[in-house]
């Protein structure tokens, strides 16, 4: 079972939903933006990525963070930044079983998921 998560609207995330499509996968959409997201899930994440995968850094959000808050991040405190700040979220987080693949690349998807 595959379940996608992201943010409908993101460019990236239209890239992947499309391939998706295209080679005929199932899969379940989780809108983290409408749902949010719970911290075990992005623990479990960042066990699996690491942190530095998962926190988009290069986005709108992150740069408009007060320093303060991008200070002395620990995992527990950058795990609930994400949580109510889910923009930072480098888009989409593919799960599939026990793996996740993070952001989107036509040819990792294509590696992974058409074995």
């Amino acid at each position: 079972m595959i379940t996608l998560y992201g943010i409908a609207n993101c460019d990236t995330m239209k890239k992947a939903r499309k391939w998706l499509d295209e080679n005929n996968l199932e899969y379940t959409f989780h809108d983290y933006k409408k749902k949010g997201i719970d911290q075990a899930t992005l623990a479990r994440w960042a066990k699996e990525a690491g942190l530095d995968t998962l926190v988009n850094t290069r986005g709108t959000t992150w740069r408009k963070l007060p320093e303060a808050e991008k200070t002395d991040l620990t995992p527990v405190k950058t795990i609930e930044l994400l949580i109510h700040h889910t923009s930072m979220i480098k888009r989409p987080v593919l799960e599939l079983n026990d793996q996740i693949l993070v952001g989107f690349k036509a040819e990792l998807y294509a590696s992974t998921l058409l074995k």
